[in-house]
């Protein structure tokens, strides 16, 4: 909870007159010529800076003297609760941020909240592999793990709520969350989505009862991403009915795999489909590999990764297969089949679109990152911010107490854009989330569907993972050597989580597969289009590039505005202006490179390929720029899930923040594009410093509400170690101060001499 005390110009400027008025504050902090009251001197002035706030600008007493000022009483509903402004009404927010599977999330979070099931720090990595593999033993006997297979085997058909709980275990220990993934959102989840009838009812109560641990064989040492490439073959022999599965090579080793190097007994391995001299391409095989003592079976070996840079509580390993042989019915056959005379059949005709099929099935692995990564994220925001409002350094205005360090500008710009980004993400991931229950209950399952689907995750779970690894480390930083300490966690999730951005494919790799998405789109909206259309098409074009090109757009935004900074702020701060500098910005993005790729359809194909490599960052940058357009529109839609009015107001503000956050970080682009003036590209900076210190106030309210206990958190800093050390040294100092048995400081002493010397 908050615990903020004196109020700062810009909170004084923003409180009791809403936002027209604080609207009118910041035009007249920005307009030209306010810089002008600050002397040239106090620059470079020692003396002038002396007696600035902050560090190296202390004018007081000794430290020992400033102490800590005692907190005031806490608050009953939001930190604004003295003043006329908005209050966040918590228990309502936190219900809503649970979203379309709220009971899954509270008992998914009921399990990471005992201790039996967390993170035990002191141990070293093979008793940190045994815990967590123990634990998987307690989470089949909850059950909740058994949500998305089918109930004539004990499961409940839920898919979305078996993702939202799934991925609340990132708070217990991430090494749990993503080695219950392996067991059943990749090894079960390929038996369930890969094999047909015959193969559930042979394979999966094993696998979901943990009887057989299993590995998701896909990733080998030399093909991580282009797993098309992978060289593991499986060729059929049709003399024995059996597939007979080689690794060829030493760069053809299954690697990195969760529960390979001690605990799994069975793997779904995916390899080339060999069969009457053809190769089918890839397809996923059940595949024993160990035998009751825990050996590996004939022909089949293996190595241990070792200690790793985090998820050290999963045993990943590698597995190499010399002439294994396993019967013809151990094919995964749900998209592809082999007789016993070796033909090869499937319902899909093109190899091309039933290799993406298959692995489309396994999206739910991309779908629970993000929403994993989303929940760390906002873990170390709700420890940085709430130690953030705690913890106290530097006096500003006061003798005697010492500032929150929360209330600084600087501590505000590090926390804050990024606290509204988390949200922009929670409201996106339950967008997916129901996209993805869709697709996988059969209610919106067609081939549209499906490559929304797979688009929309692998969008969400790059922006996701890269922002929880810069949020877990300015978090670290903004807690200083507190946030080092493993006690407080920040180290150990920011280790645990790096992986996240290259496993369920590389961030850089997916967004690429967006950008060709989003150009397969521009194509089929021309695709059999007449001269007449085109042409059209072709003078829109031109006459945009005449409008923003030529600067005709911001100077139109220059007149309209009449040199006032308030009416540049009022236009930014409009939903639909914010949508349309989103929106235009990845339109114009992907056309241009559509017409820069456009001659490749003449090229010879290397020649086609290196246009393509010339223009892949391009390609990239675009498709992030359609992924922030998404988030975007799921925090804006989501506003209208927000019944309390007062609360409604503050998430505006922060789909704001985030919204103009995302223009301001790309503000060189809309002046080149000439998007925006140069006066309303000024006033994006000075705004959204006005919405952080308008935010300011509930920022502590706003953490609260993701819902996480202290049994949760088990962050000390953020759970009342500092609040204790700031009342303990409040009340001594309080106390020397009444007794008068506070040494009188050296600074004192000379500025009273030097007082009596002039008089």
């Amino acid at each position: 909870m908050s615990n903020r005390t004196d109020a700062t110009p810009n909170d004084l400027a923003a409180q009791n007159t809403g936002p027209e008025a604080s609207d009118r504050a910041s035009a007249e902090l920005t307009a030209p010529g306010a810089s002008e009251t600050v002397a040239p001197d106090a620059l470079v002035d020692p003396e002038a800076v002396s007696h600035l706030p902050g560090p190296g600008g202390v004018d007081a007493e000794s430290p020992t003297q400033a102490a800590t000022e005692a907190p005031r009483p806490e608050r009953s509903r939001s930190a604004s609760d003295d003043g006329d402004g908005p209050r966040v009404d918590i228990p309502s927010l936190a219900h809503t941020l649970l979203g379309s599977w709220p009971e899954a999330r509270l008992a998914s979070r009921a399990l990471a909240g005992r201790p039996d099931m967390q993170r035990d720090e002191s141990l070293g990595m093979v008793e940190h592999r045994q815990r967590v593999f123990e634990q998987l033993h307690k989470l089949v006997e909850n059950g909740q793990v058994h949500r998305a297979f089918p109930t004539r085997l004990g499961g409940h058909d839920d898919h979305g709520g078996n993702i939202a709980g799934f991925e609340e275990l990132v708070l217990a220990d991430p090494s749990l969350q993503i080695k219950s993934g392996v067991q059943w959102g990749l090894f079960g989840a390929a038996i369930l989505h890969l094999g047909t009838e015959k193969h559930h009812t042979a394979f999966l109560p094993g696998a979901m009862s943990l009887e057989v641990p299993g590995a998701f064989a896909m990733t080998e040492t030399g093909h991580g991403s282009d797993v098309s490439s992978i060289a593991t073959t499986a060729t059929y022999d049709p003399d024995t009915h059996e597939f007979v599965i080689q690794t060829p090579f030493r760069a053809a080793w299954k690697d990195y795999l969760g529960n390979a190097a001690v605990h799994g007994t069975a793997a779904t391995l995916f390899a080339q489909l060999i069969t009457n001299g053809v190769n089918h391409g890839v397809h996923c095989f059940y595949v024993p590999l160990r035998d009751a003592d825990g050996a590996f079976l004939p022909g089949v070996g293996g190595e241990d990764d070792g200690l790793k840079g985090g998820l050290n509580g999963i045993d990943n390993g590698r597995l190499h297969f010399d002439d294994v042989r396993i019967p013809r019915e151990n094919l995964l056959n749900r998209y592809g089949d082999v007789a016993e005379d070796g033909t090869y059949s499937s319902p899909i005709a093109s190899p091309g679109r039933r290799f993406f099929t298959m692995l489309g099935t396994l999206v739910q692995g991309r779908v629970s990152l993000d929403g994993a990564a989303t929940a760390a994220s906002a873990l170390a925001l709700q420890i940085a911010i709430t130690y953030g409002s705690e913890r106290r350094q530097f006096n500003a205005g006061s003798d005697t107490h010492e500032e929150v360090i929360l209330d600084y500008q600087r501590h505000q710009r590090r926390l804050l854009p990024r606290l509204a980004t988390t949200y922009a993400q929670i409201f996106a991931h339950d967008d997916l989330l129901v996209k993805f229950d869709g697709v996988f209950s059969g209610a919106a399952d067609t081939d549209d569907d499906r490559q929304d689907l797979e688009t929309l995750a692998a969008a969400l779970k790059s922006l996701s993972t890269w922002h929880a690894l810069d949020t877990l480390q300015e978090a670290r930083e903004a807690c200083g050597g507190a946030g080092f300490l493993a006690e407080n966690r920040l180290t150990g999730l920011r280790a645990d989580l790096d992986v996240y951005a290259t496993f369920e494919g590389d961030n850089n790799v997916l967004l690429q597969l967006v950008g060709k998405r989003l150009l397969g789109d521009v194509a089929k909206r021309f695709k059999g289009a007449d001269a007449k259309v085109l042409a059209k098409y072709a003078a829109g074009q031109v006459a945009d590039r005449a409008v923003h090109g030529t600067g005709l757009r911001s100077l139109a935004q220059t007149v309209a505005d009449l040199g006032s900074t308030a009416r540049s702020v009022g236009h930014l701060r409009d939903t639909d202006t914010q949508r349309e500098l989103l929106t235009g910005r990845v339109e114009t993005m992907v056309e241009q490179l559509a017409a820069k790729l456009r001659p490749a359809g003449k090229l010879g194909p290397v020649e086609a390929a290196a246009l393509f490599n010339d223009n892949q960052n391009e390609l990239i940058e675009a498709a992030r720029a359609h992924a922030e357009l998404l988030q975007w529109e799921a925090f804006t839609a989501g506003l209208d899930k927000i019944a309390d009015s007062d609360t409604r107001q503050v998430l505006t503000w922060v789909r704001d923040l985030f919204g103009l956050g995302l223009v301001e970080k790309h503000l060189a682009w809309y002046l080149i594009a000439g998007r925006l003036s140069p006066q309303r590209a000024g006033a994006v900076g000075p705004y959204i410093d006005r919405l952080i210190a308008r935010l300011r106030p509930h920022a502590a309210d706003l953490v609260e509400a993701f819902g996480y206990g202290p049994e949760h958190v088990r962050a000390p800093i953020a759970t009342g170690a500092e609040q204790a050390r700031q009342e303990e040294a409040a009340s001594y100092f309080a106390r020397k101060r009444e007794a008068g048995e506070l040494p009188i400081d050296e600074k004192t002493l000379k500025a009273r001499a030097k007082k009596i010397q002039v008089s």
